[in-house]
């Protein structure tokens, strides 16, 4: 699976903390390792085409699409990214 991010991803990501940065990076790696990993809660997102979301933390959430064999990572962040997902 090759991967891309936005730039609104990579906006998102720099404004986190350096300790959810690392959650985030153990999260991610963790999700091309085995997207249906449990405490990922991997979930499409109601009311979009082809977008989905993933558990960071308890508070944190990150969005992507898939396009054939590519992962377009989205957004990151806290639950408000979810209302805008793209």
């Amino acid at each position: 699976m090759k991967i891309q991010r936005t730039k609104q991803f990579e906006k998102d990501y720099s404004a986190l903390s350096e300790p959810l940065k690392k959650r985030a990076k153990e999260k991610l790696i963790l999700f091309f390792e085995n997207p249906r990993h449990p405490s990922l809660q991997v979930k499409k997102m109601s009311g979009y085409e082809n977008i989905w979301e993933g558990r960071i933390s308890y508070q944190y959430r990150f969005t992507f699409s898939m396009v054939e064999d590519v992962c377009i990572l989205r957004r990151i962040g806290s639950h408000d990214i979810l209302n805008r997902p793209e």
